[in-house]
């Protein structure tokens, strides 16, 4: 690919990237601005944003690279991450909203009122937050190197940079502007180059895999013919996408943007369509991937399949042109879902240990956004690459078996208790957490334990849920004295709340 116009493309993406988060400063003005843009967002607005922060690089980049190694298998992952959202509909959108809360830590003290479960929920944030940005920005480098061959480091502090000032300048007002932008143009980005890709192969005689220098059959992502190891895999990785997707701090905090609980559900509904649309496309450069770029399969490259495919399937200045449109995709996939996961880190950081008091909340949110940047920076810049799907898996993981049971739970269940909300929080961290840790440092082999590492939901998430009932059935006498207002809260929709008072 042409360096020169790669550089073009990442520069126009950064300049109308800080210009809109910019323009957001213009509105935001109060601490309710910084937080959840004051609650104003329509649905349509916001569900562009949720999909701009949602489809990160491991949507954009990853799902056509596993797609090119594993094939059809591998479909699990955007119709789990799709179909979460249906879970999160039914169970938490509506209520989520009309709890009021800013951010999970919040929702967690307005349910269960204790400090010790918001200070294990902040935590928490802070982790799956990490988790999740530190490939952002791993990835954000390995692209820029890639396409223009500047130094790994420099698209990694080049996103960091450019998500801080956006969140600094006007909080969730500028990332909303920001986000439902680059949803749009990851769209367009991925889908102008497959038309001219799957003309392309038309006129080649629409060839097969089999006929194009592929590698072989496609590779099994589990160890040999092992029918059990695969069951668990894929069930594991069903239970992990599923639930997973309410349990993401940057996914959930969208959700008090809304005016209210009916809009919080009409954003759901049309973010399902937008995905559904969306992961079509990554789809299909990954099997054109197949015939064109069968030697990506399988290597540390097959990740950059999507970026490759035009330069070699179309060539010359169209090639170069068509991959700087995908490269500026790319990074726009990097900077929307980072801007989310440092504002939602940000806002608990800004209620926690940076001090509102000391600081003052807008000010406390734009130093959460410094600190809560420097650090997965910092991890990204020191530690070796990481997939990047399966470290959003990881965080996926982590977040199904934490936020979800807690969630759920405390939306459905009055018998929930401080101390079982607690105890679920951390069975579930420290199982799905330690078991990351395990699988990054011991590495891969082909045994169960492997698995039940590397895919730790199928097991973890059960672990959390039991470890909450249990625990909240044995606490029955320190249940919040406020629990069934907060219920009603919860499930009496605003129509009927205005009703209500005006009699």
């Amino acid at each position: 690919m042409n360096s020169s116009y790669a550089a073009v493309a990442v520069t126009a993406v950064a300049l109308l990237t800080l210009g809109i988060g910019l323009f957001g400063l213009r509105f935001s003005r109060t601490t309710s601005d910084f937080y959840v843009a004051s609650r104003s967002v329509s649905p349509l607005w916001n569900s562009s944003a949720i999909g701009g922060e949602y489809l990160s690089a491991a949507s954009y980049l990853g799902i056509a690279g596993l797609v090119l190694t594993f094939g059809a298998d591998m479909l699990w992952f955007p119709v789990g991450w799709t179909a979460g959202y249906l879970v999160l509909l039914a169970f938490v959108a509506a209520p989520l909203r009309r709890s009021g809360a800013y951010t999970l830590p919040d929702f967690t003290q307005i349910r269960v009122q204790s400090s010790v479960a918001r200070a294990v929920a902040s935590v928490l944030v802070v982790v799956i937050g990490w988790l999740y940005l530190m490939p952002q920005f791993q990835g954000a480098g390995l692209v820029l190197h890639t396409v223009t061959g500047a130094p790994t480091w420099a698209g990694s502090v080049l996103v960091a940079a450019i998500v801080v000032v956006n969140v600094v300048s006007g909080g969730m007002r500028s990332i909303t502007f920001v986000q439902a932008f680059q949803y749009w143009l990851k769209l367009t980005a991925l889908l102008v180059p497959l038309v001219f890709l799957l003309h392309a192969w038309t006129e080649d005689g629409r060839p097969t895999p089999s006929g194009a220098g592929a590698t072989g059959a496609w590779l099994s992502p589990m160890s040999g013919d092992n029918t059990s190891l695969a069951l668990y895999g894929t069930y594991s990785l069903i239970v992990a996408t599923f639930l997973g997707t309410m349990g993401l701090p940057h996914v959930v905090v969208r959700f008090y943007t809304n005016p209210d609980g009916r809009a919080a559900r009409r954003t759901t509904l049309i973010v399902l369509a937008l995905l559904g649309a969306f992961y079509l496309l990554p789809t299909a450069y990954g099997v054109i991937g197949r015939v064109y770029a069968g030697d990506l399969a399988g290597t540390d490259s097959s990740d950059i399949v999507v970026l490759e495919l035009p330069l070699r399937v179309i060539g010359g200045t169209l090639g170069d042109v068509l991959g700087a449109l995908l490269t500026a995709g790319a990074f726009a996939a990097f900077l929307s879902t980072s801007s989310g996961l440092t504002m939602s880190v940000a806002g608990v950081l800004a209620q926690g240990s940076l001090g509102r008091r000391a600081l003052g909340p807008v000010a406390a949110v734009r130093a959460g956004a410094v600190v809560g940047t420097a650090f997965p920076l910092g991890l990204a810049l020191a530690s070796d690459q990481i997939a990047v799907a399966s470290s959003v898996g990881f965080a996926f993981a982590v977040a199904a078996s934490t936020f979800c049971p807690l969630l759920v739970l405390g939306i459905w269940w009055r018998r929930l208790t401080a101390a079982g909300a607690v105890a679920g929080m951390l069975a579930g961290g420290l199982g799905a957490g330690g078991a990351v840790v395990a699988t990054i440092v011991r590495g891969t082999d082909d045994g169960w334990l492997d698995l039940l590492l590397s895919r730790p939901a199928a097991w973890s998430v059960p672990l959390a849920f039991t470890a909450m009932v249990v625990v909240s059935l044995a606490t029955q006498h320190r249940r919040p004295s406020n629990v069934a207002r907060t219920m009603v809260r919860l499930h009496t929709p605003e129509r009927l709340r205005l009703d209500r008072a005006d009699r």
